[in-house]
């Protein structure tokens, strides 16, 4: 940092090394508050909030209204920003009875029930939005930037504080009174700049890559549409043209078919992507797991498609990866198929959820999707379209490839960062050598 109070790395550099515990080195920094910079300070969020600043946002939100209000969810928040190409709108009665916590522009929004922790920042032209009692809605006083506590929540060390203080009786939950008492690191304004403005480049950096995927994405579904228009549907169907498998879960209390080698897939994996691009998932199983799961060991870029309750959000692993119950697993005949069939599928994912039943959730079964019947072209315009999309595909797959990486370089410098132990200067060479 440009401080001259701040504390630099050592000489050798592995002070500072990418791989340090980070709980370990926020450990007596964030959560006791000591040994922060000369000139740093530490403060609970609550001083940092406007009177009224906290507020939560509509309790039942009921039926999505097409002409009502928009509100964000918990699953609209991703990677700190606010995803809104699936509105969902309330009541404009039922929005008014929480108006204190409409969006004016600028507020942090951290989530506290479920998947809680997620953090983002309203941008203007979401104002006169809402949002669901799921989400606090924080508004700050001009000591700090929204920005500022976005990057200090996001962190893992406050990611830490967070789950230390979660309810977890029904779900996970974190309580308001909790909410103001998160410690936030206040640097001085020039470090507190500098961090802000280095951090933002990164996110910059993962917003463009998934701006290339998800334009690469739309023009391949847009090519395919414009290949099936004038396929009619014939005797073929999904079951004919391919083989369609499921997936399984090796018994939870045998401890030794669990954390091996294996990547092991369930729909919050694929569900929580931004792009149909599977590169790792969250829990892995050992070869006697495999041997005693349903599930085969698939090979990258399977098409994985959930089945149930989320029904039609798809992945191409990037690695082989077996799968649980929650999938219907598309092994196409040939490179080409693949990709027609991939978007085949995307393109009727209406029609499925129509064929998908249950009392609990709607699951869509295999011999339903098996016999559906599918639109197929000649083998010369199937091969065209692949030779198309197969590329887009690839680069969608790098841009995502590369946001990971980014991502996880911002991680682990960001509470070296704001505890001080890392300077700017350093931190931007350790970027420009990694990208």
């Amino acid at each position: 940092m440009s401080s001259s109070t701040s504390p630099t790395c050592s000489q050798s550099r592995s002070a500072c090394s990418l791989g340090e515990s980070m709980s370990e080195l926020y450990e007596s920094v964030l959560l006791q508050g000591e040994n922060l910079p000369l000139g740093w300070n530490l403060s609970p969020l609550r001083e940092l909030l406007q009177p009224k600043g906290l507020a939560i946002g509509v309790m039942y939100p009921g039926e999505h209204d097409p002409d009502g209000i928009p509100v964000v969810r918990v699953k609209d928040m991703r990677d700190g920003r606010i995803l809104n190409s699936e509105v969902f709108r309330v009541a404009a009665s039922v929005e008014q009875k929480h108006a204190g916590a409409r969006f004016r522009g600028g507020e942090v929004l951290l989530s506290l029930v479920g998947s809680v922790g997620r953090v983002a920042v309203v941008p203007p032209e979401l104002a006169g939005w809402n949002t669901v009692r799921a989400i606090a809605v924080l508004r700050l006083t001009p000591r700090v930037s929204s920005n500022w506590v976005k990057l200090c929540l996001s962190s893992e060390p406050v990611q830490q504080f967070i789950r230390t203080r979660l309810n977890t009786t029904v779900q996970a939950t974190l309580n308001l009174r909790d909410v103001r008492e998160i410690p936030i690191v206040i640097p001085p304004d020039r470090d507190r700049d500098a961090i802000s403005n280095l951090m933002l480049a990164l996110d910059d950096k993962i917003a463009v890559n998934e701006r290339i995927a998800t334009i690469s994405l739309e023009l391949a579904d847009i090519k395919f549409d414009v290949a099936a228009r004038d396929t009619k549907f014939g005797p073929e169907t999904f079951g004919s043209v391919a083989t369609v498998a499921g997936g399984g879960t090796p018994r939870t209390t045998v401890e030794e078919f669990w954390g091996g080698e294996f990547a092991w897939t369930t729909p919050t994996d694929v569900t929580a992507l931004s792009a149909p691009y599977l590169f790792q998932t969250s829990r892995s199983i050992t070869s006697s797991g495999l041997e005693n799961c349903a599930s085969q060991l698939y090979p990258a870029r399977s098409i994985f498609m959930t089945s149930r309750a989320t029904i039609g959000a798809f992945a191409l692993p990037q690695i082989p990866a077996a799968v649980n119950q929650g999938f219907i697993v598309v092994l196409p005949p040939n490179e080409h198929m693949r990709w027609w069939l991939l978007h085949e599928m995307r393109s009727r994912l209406d029609e499925m959820t129509s064929l998908a039943n249950g009392s609990t959730f709607l699951e869509l079964s295999r011999k339903n999707f098996k016999a559906m019947p599918i639109r197929l072209p000649s083998a010369e315009i199937i091969a065209e379209f692949a030779n198309f999309a197969e590329p887009l595909h690839d680069r969608a797959a790098q841009a995502v490839a590369e946001s990971r990486a980014v991502a996880e370089l911002r991680d682990t410098l960001l509470p070296q960062l704001m505890s001080g132990r890392l300077r700017v200067k350093d931190a931007e060479k350790l970027v420009e050598d990694a990208t």
